[in-house]
């Protein structure tokens, strides 16, 4: 009988260790942002099949919003987690993926029949396999530059593209130019080239009186016509790194960091490892 009490104890205990295994915890505040991010692509799906495409044009730059959002709260509250970047993933294929690859065909695209949709499915699923290498590099890539488009910038393209043929009044139906940009973008999310991300560029330390300069001409030629110009600044920056890309223009980094996309001629002594930049980075600080 204690033998068959004591097997009854350890039963129980099992079952609530691995009830505690099971559970999840996660934070809440950046994963209501993100939560908020595939709301704002999924109204924009739902108003692109009602035919509101400048409502589900807004509703992509919302999601933007929030993506940017819940990356920023979980780095300042030091709330990141596994959970948070899966989630996060899922729900950028919604709101950059699915959201603009509806809104391609059914606002412009779909006269072009079965080119159309299959244009329209190769933006989204180099969207996804974006995302998927993404993810996997996550900890190995370089933090100032971005291995192909960004999902959300080719996302923010196709609702830019909206907004300007709406202001410029111009028939998008059809039109020639959409569909080979659409094949383009999805093209360039799975390059190699190297975009900038602006990650190393601190807001918070003095800088020269130029970039100030920099940011108000900015500010001003956006405001001029501002559904056209986001259009001209988004494709431009898209294309000046497919132009860098080709061209293999812009600064050669000799050193990279280990990656499993990391061409089979890489030599071990040219492989830098994050941690010991970053305590590199530090001794430079102390010293």
């Amino acid at each position: 009988m204690a033998i068959e009490h004591h097997d009854h104890l350890d039963k129980i205990d099992s079952e609530d260790a691995r009830a505690q295994r099971l559970a999840m915890y996660i934070y809440i505040l950046p994963n209501l942002m993100t939560t908020g991010n595939l709301f704002s692509g999924f109204f924009a799906v739902i108003q692109t099949i009602k035919g509101n495409y400048l409502y589900a044009a807004y509703a992509i730059v919302v999601a933007a919003v929030f993506d940017q959002l819940d990356g920023r709260l979980a780095r300042l509250t030091r709330s990141t987690s596994k959970f948070g970047a899966e989630y996060d993933s899922l729900c950028d294929l919604v709101s950059f993926g699915m959201a603009p690859g509806v809104l391609l065909f059914l606002w412009a695209l779909q006269p072009f029949g079965r080119l159309g949709w299959v244009a329209c499915f190769l933006f989204v699923a180099c969207g996804a396999l974006r995302l998927a290498r993404f993810n996997v590099q996550a900890n190995v890539v370089e933090k100032n530059y971005f291995q192909g488009l960004p999902i959300p910038m080719a996302a923010g393209i196709v609702a830019s593209s909206v907004l300007a043929f709406q202001d410029l009044e111009l028939e998008p139906m059809g039109n020639y130019g959409l569909l080979i940009m659409t094949i383009l973008l999805a093209l360039v999310m799975v390059s190699n080239f190297r975009f900038r991300s602006f990650k190393d560029l601190d807001l918070k330390e003095r800088l020269p009186f130029r970039y100030l300069i920099l940011g108000v001409g900015l500010l001003v030629i956006v405001a001029l016509r501002p559904e056209v110009m986001l259009f001209v600044l988004f494709m431009g920056y898209a294309a000046l790194g497919a132009v860098f890309g080709v061209f293999k223009l812009g600064k050669n980094i000799r050193k990279i960091k280990p990656s499993v996309y990391a061409p089979a001629h890489t030599h071990e002594s040219d492989l830098v490892l994050e941690e010991e930049e970053e305590e590199t980075k530090k001794d430079e600080k102390k010293t």
